[in-house]
């Protein structure tokens, strides 16, 4: 049972599909089916090829690109107080670009389009949940209608302030940043060449994200007063504080839809399994928004989940067991926990305006920039072309993606 239909739950889900498994998919809300023409979600996603991989795997790659992907082929990070900055460039990999922007709602319609088409997928939506009673031999959801659902393993995938991490009483370490992250669609006066753009400021990380249509995402992460000031605006300050914060790189930029934020905070779940039971996604940990790692880090829980299931099932182990789990914890939770680290230093190291500490980081991204090598070991990171990975999320399936074959298996072996 997997709780959270969001894009890392309904991918999980999706992977587990066709492996003679009984699947049940609890989530409050029913994706957005339709929109208006030319709306951006508030809500996107850089996807790394990784993540790109694991769609294609899934077979919904194809359906995300028509509801709209857009590729980024360049990336200028600078700084605003040392002026350092560095450059990437995919053709400087031989790759097509350095990834994607893609609205959240579209991910996850196209997962859940794919997940309707699964018999042994029970889609349990809306439902909300009131109990959790576990015992050795599974867990029992009890909903807020009444309803119960029995599981031998039960994923948790319901996002930061997971109510599964909650009641299974699973610590999470972190700490608030005193900082939100200010989200819109902008309309630029210069076309933005499908590049990403991000400078370090003082009081934050300021990204835009390139759209096809020639808009960007912004997501503006702000200090606790500044980001008062700023949501305080009218939408033409905005846009005038939104230009001089690029320094006018692409032109003047407008505003062109209404703003957002959410408050930013670090966490890290104690453990990420016990015995019947998993978290994934940002229920198992959160990370600062500065490098767009959230959704990826999440997909590769999801693929190395599903890969840790179907090790156990080949091997007739019990996939439900600590042991089996405790697979897939030790895959991802040091990764996880080093670009938890990665981002909290990179917050912290540009979020002062100390003369020498700005001196020696403005150094360090400028000399990182003329090292071909470290510059090449970044990107691969950034892309998901480090060994290591998921299956689901390796290299050999660039095509546009399949259904997930059957795989034979007893309905006794099922997560429902």
């Amino acid at each position: 049972m997997v709780v959270g239909g969001g894009m890392v739950g309904a991918a999980f889900a999706l992977a587990c599909a066709g492996k003679g498994l009984t699947i049940a998919l609890v989530e409050a809300r029913p994706p957005q089916r339709t929109w208006p023409a030319g709306e951006i979600d508030l809500r996107v996603s850089a996807l790394s090829r990784a993540s790109q991989r694991l769609l294609q795997r899934l077979g919904v790659w194809g359906r995300i690109a028509e509801l709209g992907a857009s590729p980024y082929r360049q990336m200028r990070v600078w700084d605003a107080v040392g002026g350092g900055s560095i450059h990437f460039d995919a053709a400087d990999l031989g790759e097509p670009d350095l990834g994607h922007i893609v609205e959240n709602r579209a991910i996850q319609l196209a997962l859940w389009e794919r997940l309707e088409t699964r018999p042994e997928l029970n889609l349990v939506c809306p439902a909300s949940i009131a109990d959790l009673q576990r015992s050795p031999d599974g867990t029992r959801l009890v909903l807020a209608d009444g309803r119960t659902l029995g599981a031998r393993l039960l994923v948790g995938a319901d996002g930061r302030d997971s109510l599964i991490r909650e009641l299974a009483q699973i610590p999470s370490r972190g700490w608030d940043y005193d900082q939100r992250a200010i989200v819109a669609t902008i309309a630029p006066a210069q076309w933005h060449q499908e590049t990403a753009r991000q400078r370090f400021l003082p009081t934050g990380p300021l990204a835009l994200l390139p759209l096809a249509d020639g808009r960007c995402s912004i997501v503006w992460s702000a200090s606790g007063s500044r980001a008062d000031e700023l949501l305080a605006l009218d939408d033409a300050a905005f846009s005038d504080a939104l230009t001089e914060a690029t320094e006018g790189r692409l032109g003047r930029l407008r505003l062109d839809s209404p703003r957002a934020a959410v408050s930013l905070r670090l966490a890290h779940a104690q453990r990420y399994v016990e015995p019947g039971l998993a978290l994934i996604g940002d229920a198992a940990h959160a990370v600062h928004p500065l490098a767009g790692q959230g959704v990826n880090l999440g997909f590769l829980d999801a693929a190395e989940l599903a890969a840790t299931l179907d090790s156990a099932r080949e091997r007739h182990r019990d996939f439900a067991s600590l042991a089996t789990l405790r697979r897939y914890e030790r895959a991802r939770r040091g990764d996880n926990l080093s670009m938890l680290a990665a981002m909290d230093g990179l917050k912290r190291l540009f979020g002062t305006d100390l003369a020498p500490v700005a001196a020696v980081r403005s150094l360090g991204l400028s000399l990182t920039d003329r090292l071909g090598p470290v510059k090449r070991l970044l990107m691969d990171r950034a892309l998901g072309l480090n060994a290591g990975l998921p299956p689901l999320a390796r290299a050999g399936c660039e095509g546009a993606g399949e259904p997930v074959a059957p795989v034979a298996g007893s309905p006794a072996n099922s997560i429902y």
